[in-house]
């Protein structure tokens, strides 16, 4: 499974050097100069992890953050000069997963990556819920090791609903994530395509949030 980045950082200098650093680690690397731009990079592509600067044209970091948190739940970094408690706390009751004050030395950077990666499953070779396996470099997913006769898209539309556990995605999501951003499909598209995935499933692991989208309950995986 490719490993992508999104790297929100308004200096091009440290942007290029973290870019430059993140690429011979093996990563796939977007960097974005302003917020604004950020924005838009993350609702039209799925990314494993994003590094965030606070200070920003346009959507500043902390801004950026609750959007973000609105979508999904990926490992968010934030890299900053501002080392003051206030924004540290602030960034974490919005739901950062960890924070790097600059300046730092590269190598601690690229362990709190591999360590946030790690943690959400994106650098697993298999990912296990309960009785679900989903090995994401194949494109197959086992329940009780039983393999599941799932298509690509509905291969993608469980995996995102697992990274997503305990969160509602709404079908304008699941359209863009799976099918991108200019697919000309409506809410119709995922829901014949979450009827066949849950015909497909032993167990009805899928729950509706009617008028909104689906999710995977916590309690179930």
């Amino acid at each position: 499974m490719d490993i992508r980045i999104l790297l929100v950082e308004d200096d091009e200098h440290i942007g290029n050097t973290v870019k430059t650093f993140l690429i011979e680690a093996g990563y796939q690397v977007d960097v974005c100069l302003d917020g604004n731009e950020a924005y838009k990079k993350f609702y039209n592509q799925i990314y494993q992890l994003v590094i965030l600067d606070i200070m920003l044209p346009g959507m500043n970091g902390q801004e950026l953050l609750r959007e973000f948190r609105k979508l999904n739940n990926t490992p968010i970094l934030m890299m900053t000069a501002l080392s003051d408690d206030e924004n540290q706390i602030k960034a974490f009751d919005a739901e950062a997963d960890d924070y790097v004050t600059k300046p730092f030395k590269i190598q601690l950077l690229l362990k709190r990556v591999g360590a946030l990666l790690r943690r959400s499953g994106a650098l697993a070779k298999e990912i296990r819920c309960s009785n679900l396996t989903l090995l994401p470099d194949d494109f197959r997913a086992l329940y009780r090791g039983v393999e599941l006769p799932l298509t690509l898209k509905e291969f993608e539309i469980l995996m995102l609903l697992v990274q997503n556990r305990g969160r509602t995605l709404s079908h304008e999501i699941i359209l863009s994530r799976v099918w991108g951003y200019d697919y000309d499909g409506d809410g119709s598209t995922v829901h014949t395509h979450i009827k066949n995935l849950r015909a497909k499933l032993p167990e009805n692991i899928i729950k509706t949030a009617r008028g909104v989208g689906y999710r995977l309950e916590e309690d179930t995986l």
